[in-house]
């Protein structure tokens, strides 16, 4: 099995927050993703560099927002996120790392 090293471009970090938490344990793992990326593009990455079934891949997109930080206002970038669902059996340890 070749790994294609665009598979690392589309999967940017695991998210690692209480709520995705949570989630994994209905088998849902999930990543921040490259904007651009695809749903397929997404679920033959996370199958080829983890080596599990992936069933279905859900996006978002959390819009960029302005903040105030010391008095000085910045904005922060888009994100997108995709919620991955792992076929029954298959599993990922995020925290292991790649």
């Amino acid at each position: 099995m070749s790994l294609d090293p665009r598979h690392y471009d589309v999967i940017v970090s695991p998210v690692i927050t209480e709520k995705a938490t949570s989630a994994s344990e209905h088998n849902k793992v999930v990543f921040k993703v490259a904007l651009s990326a695809t749903k397929p593009q997404i679920k033959e990455a996370v199958e080829k560099l983890f080596d599990v079934k992936v069933e279905s891949v859900n996006t978002l997109v959390r819009k960029g927002k302005t903040k105030f930080f010391r008095g000085r206002k910045g904005v922060q970038n888009d994100v997108k996120k995709a919620v991955v669902t792992l076929a029954e059996g298959h599993s990922i340890d995020i925290t292991t790392g790649l």
